[in-house]
């Protein structure tokens, strides 16, 4: 077995780590949300000034049978590395994953790194062995969400009478752009993480510009705003991803800022994001903790069940 750090520019390579990639995440993960092979190929071929990344892989007898990610973040959180590792069901329990995981400490420990977390998993139906691959290399768990999926259409939820929404697609427009950047650094700084110990996010100007300009190049970024009609002053968004040439969107941030919640503004923000996408769009994904049940009530209202439970993990490794 030999194990060989990918390539970024050479695209036949690239293809190859995302089939094996897939192959291996659907292999007991019907629900599974993967990257897109054209998100993949931007964050290949476009380095983030925020993250490092490397892709690595797992070569028997000349086939990729396993492949690895480790991104290293560089603005916060710069003692964390995340990681991803996935092997092909027919290669399990052979050691493959044992190596891709022991090559991914050894270069986040040369950065600099104290420990290393990632996301694991699990279908609520289909059994696999992420979560016990995952203990066994000393990972704790320190967070939890439910996946949950919804058929579109889904129920409408009308918008309060004292809110409107504004709706938009791509980068966000100027004169709403200082508004947002506050709900957004809000999200940040709001969103639960658990046991783990994380710095929030800081956004600028020049920081969300530069991550529009990246996500609209695999997906359509679409943007559902509440805002109050006496003053005009913002209360509450709900992010949406649809990448390029699927059938299906996945459900990012949605906040209501503290001083507008009560109004099921909320749900209206995801339902008028559903209502205005295409036909070929079939499902939607979301993620909520367990004990977020306000959101779960949400969720389920509009048609949401959960397929699948996400564990937050880290270890250290210093």
């Amino acid at each position: 077995m030999v194990i060989e750090e990918l390539d970024p520019t050479d695209s036949a390579g690239r293809t190859t780590w995302h089939e094996v990639m897939e192959q291996a995440v659907r292999a007991d993960r019907p629900h599974a949300l993967t990257t897109t092979l054209a998100a993949f190929e931007v964050t290949a071929t476009s380095p983030s000034s925020h993250h490092a990344r490397s892709w690595l892989r797992a070569v028997v007898g000349g086939e990729v049978v396993g492949v690895a990610e480790l991104e290293l973040p560089l603005t916060e959180n710069t003692d964390v590395a995340w990681a991803e590792v996935h092997v092909l069901p027919g290669h399990r329990r052979q050691g493959v994953g044992r190596r891709l995981w022991e090559a991914l400490v050894e270069r986040a420990r040369a950065a600099g790194r104290t420990r290393i977390g990632g996301e694991v998993s699990v279908d609520v139906d289909v059994a696999g062995a992420a979560h016990e691959f995952a203990r066994a290399t000393g990972a704790v768990e320190r967070h939890r969400e439910d996946h949950l999926l919804a058929r579109l259409p889904v129920p409408g939820s009308p918008v309060h009478p004292a809110y409107e929404v504004v709706l938009w697609r791509g980068r966000c427009p100027e004169e709403h752009r200082a508004s947002y950047l506050a709900m957004r650094n809000q999200m940040n700084a709001d969103a639960p993480t658990g046991d783990l110990d994380l710095e929030p996010e800081v956004l600028d100007d020049a920081r969300l510009s530069a991550s529009e300009e990246r996500l609209t190049r695999a997906y359509d970024v679409r943007v559902a705003a509440a805002r109050r009609r006496s003053d005009g002053v913002f209360g509450g968004y709900s992010l949406l991803f649809v990448p390029h040439g699927t059938d299906y969107g996945w459900q990012d941030d949605t906040l209501v800022m503290p001083e507008h919640r009560g109004h099921r503004l909320g749900a209206a923000l995801k339902a008028a994001n559903y209502a205005d996408l295409p036909a070929e769009v079939r499902h939607v994904h979301t993620w909520t903790a367990p004990d977020n049940t306000a959101m779960h009530r949400t969720n389920t209202a509009l048609g949401f069940r959960v397929v699948e439970h996400m564990y937050e993990m880290d270890v250290a490794i210093a």
